[in-house]
């Protein structure tokens, strides 16, 4: 029988880092947070800047676990998580806002209070 769960040994370091950090600091965003990065890498959630801005206001700090595509336009100061961005949406994505790797976020902010799960 194969092994279940993602191969990448990065995304799999990242996903029990996130439950430990989730049993330590009590904060249950993370384990939402690492049950979504362990999914089949078909059913891996993908999402535009335009949704992005469209759930989101001045401010907001965001986790998109997953990768954030670079279709549409961002009008407002974000900061955004994820497990991985594409050159364009990082590009557009800095002009008005921040981005973070999963792991900085949950560094920065290790309750998790504040942030939002867009998928």
């Amino acid at each position: 029988m194969g092994r279940t769960g993602p191969t990448n040994i990065h995304l799999r370091r990242l996903i029990s880092y996130l439950k430990k950090k989730a049993n330590e600091n009590n904060a249950p965003i993370w384990d939402a947070v690492a049950e979504h990065l362990s999914k089949p890498t078909r059913k891996r959630i993908e999402v535009n800047i335009s949704r992005i801005n469209r759930y989101t206001k001045d401010g907001d700090v965001v986790v998109v676990p997953g990768k954030v595509l670079g279709s549409g336009e961002l009008a407002h100061s974000v900061t955004v998580a994820a497990w991985a961005f594409s050159a364009t949406a990082r590009e557009k994505i800095s002009r008005h806002g921040r981005t973070l790797s999963i792991r900085e976020l949950v560094e920065e902010n290790p309750k998790g209070s504040g942030v939002k799960i867009i998928a």
